[in-house]
């Protein structure tokens, strides 16, 4: 049997958690100490714990394994793979595609975020007067993370246990 208190599917976590590249990269955090020590602060996000239901699918599969069995106050480094994550890159995903059909009057630049006019949020990898390369996999697809987790607090549990 397990231990009372220990995360299990269906729970409700609040959890801070900083994740990073395999060669250190900070991506992205709760934490505001930790953004401001990684250079990735913004005025615009509300850093506090982050709220989830476990095995509902709301955070990468590698999270919802993750944190099972943890205790509140309890620290896990994770290492996902992509698979666990946001999948491998695909090629295919990468598209060359005339700038009329963006709706694009300059060519964007290379390195940039632009929205498509259907509303998805693109890197451009190059472009040229009439193309632009686009890069439509998840930019942490095809990456292995390492997530420092802290399980804040089981918001929930199952009756059984309360």
């Amino acid at each position: 049997m397990e231990r009372p208190h220990t995360v299990k599917k269906g729970d409700y976590l609040l959890i801070d958690y900083t994740g990073k590249l395999e060669d250190g990269t900070v991506f992205d955090t709760t934490l505001k100490e930790k953004a401001l020590e990684a250079g990735i602060y913004s005025e615009e996000k509300d850093y506090r714990p982050f709220f989830f239901r476990v095995d509902a699918r709301q955070v990468i599969k590698g999270i919802d394994e993750g944190v099972l069995g943890m205790r509140e106050g309890e620290e896990r480094t994770l290492k996902v793979s992509p698979g666990e994550a946001y999948g491998d890159h695909k090629d295919y995903l990468v598209q060359k595609i005339p700038l009329l059909r963006l709706e694009l009057n300059e060519p964007p630049a290379a390195g940039e975020k632009i929205i498509t006019p259907g509303g998805k949020e693109v890197k451009v990898l190059d472009s040229t007067e009439t193309y632009a390369t686009l890069d439509f996999n998840h930019e942490l697809a095809g990456k292995t993370l390492i997530l420092e987790i802290k399980l804040v607090s089981i918001v929930s549990r199952p009756e059984s246990l309360d």
